[in-house]
């Protein structure tokens, strides 16, 4: 019985290492598509490789577990094993992610993001009928915003990030997932 235990402890371990290597990785990828964010207000070939780079996530998320399921599962990984993989993958990226998007808000944004959302809010067309209810809504929700300090945004980015990777996680972990041919 212990080395059944031993056994199962090894596996966990191995799946929490090697999340932390993949998720590592992952969160490089995060950090360096947040910085195409800001530089794209002014650049739209930056924004769209940051649009580019979201996009690329999934398939960047499902090819790590496709690497870990050959590489180090032997090539057969069931469906709970690969969601819990893909789980702390998501969640070792968005933590590192979240120290990058603490120092860019505390001591490089200045208000930058806001302030570009809030002036594009007030160029909206006025003239439209109706569309003075949403641009009042808006304007006030861009005052709440403002209101946050670095630490919020940045526990508000890494709820986002874990809620929304947890659901893209279920859906990776089904494409992932191999069970064993059976032979005859």
């Amino acid at each position: 019985m212990p080395y059944i235990m031993d056994k199962m402890n090894e596996k966990r371990v191995s799946i929490q290492r090697f999340a932390m290597h993949f998720g590592t990785y992952m969160g490089i990828l995060w950090i360096v598509k947040f910085a195409f964010f800001p530089l794209g207000f002014s650049n739209p070939l930056l924004m769209f490789l940051f649009v580019g780079l979201t996009v690329a996530v999934p398939f960047v998320a499902f090819r790590f577990a496709k690497i870990f399921r050959d590489k180090f599962c032997g090539g057969t990984i069931g469906f709970l094993q690969s969601w819990v993989f893909l789980i702390f993958m998501f969640m070792f990226a968005s933590l590192l992610t979240a120290v990058a998007h603490y120092i860019y808000f505390r001591y490089l944004d200045n208000g930058f993001i806001i302030e570009t959302y809030a002036s594009m809010v007030n160029n909206f067309p006025k003239e439209i009928q109706g569309m003075e209810v949403y641009i009042n809504q808006l304007q006030e929700a861009m005052e709440q915003v403002k209101s946050l300090t670095p630490i919020q945004i940045t526990i508000q980015l890494l709820s986002n990030n874990v809620v929304n990777c947890s659901i893209l996680s279920l859906i990776i972990a089904l494409f992932v997932m191999k069970k064993p041919q059976l032979k005859v």
